[in-house]
């Protein structure tokens, strides 16, 4: 059985970060850690599902940073599933995974994809993630990983200056 990591050899990060998302073009956006949330969440707008040599393929378009095009991404489905909206309502939802890129850190994460354009941040990093990395998440801190901005901005100052996500219609 693997030894749990001591507190002291934690790397601690924030309730909100900034991470990357290569494999989708994104190079930085602010992310909501939830650890109230066992699978990551990644806003995906017109989500199409087709087939690829027999295997389960989904369009979508990915969020996408300020001033640049919208890019459509085209991922293998690694499985639906029904997960729990912020209303607590089940839906069927797929789930790709994708490389996440947070401070000088980079692994493989399952996210769902869904309409989060009512919410805050196009993504929220849920605790299944983050489980087995010896990462500590400070509730009172924001923006501790390597990726951040200087100075640290409010959320709607991270919008505007497209560090976040911007979706063109």
């Amino acid at each position: 059985m693997k030894t749990p990591r001591a507190p002291s050899e934690r790397e601690v990060i924030g309730w909100r970060e900034l991470i990357g998302l290569p494999e989708l073009g994104i190079s930085q956006m602010a992310a909501k850690i939830d650890t109230g949330a066992r699978t990551s969440a990644l806003h995906a707008e017109d989500q199409e599902p087709f087939e690829r040599n027999g295997q389960p393929w989904v369009r979508f378009k990915a969020p996408q940073l300020k001033d640049q095009p919208i890019r459509l991404i085209e991922l293998p489905v690694t499985v639906e599933r029904k997960i729990k909206n912020t209303s607590g309502i089940p839906e069927n939802r797929l789930i790709v995974r994708t490389r996440l890129m947070m401070g000088s850190h980079q692994w493989l994460i399952d996210v769902s994809l869904a309409d989060r354009d009512a919410m805050t941040f196009d993504l929220i990093i849920g605790r299944t993630a983050l489980k087995g990395r010896g990462i500590l998440v400070d509730p009172a801190r924001s923006y501790l990983s390597n990726l951040r901005p200087s100075p640290i901005p409010h959320d709607e100052d991270v919008r505007r200056q497209g560090h976040v996500a911007h979706r063109e219609e």
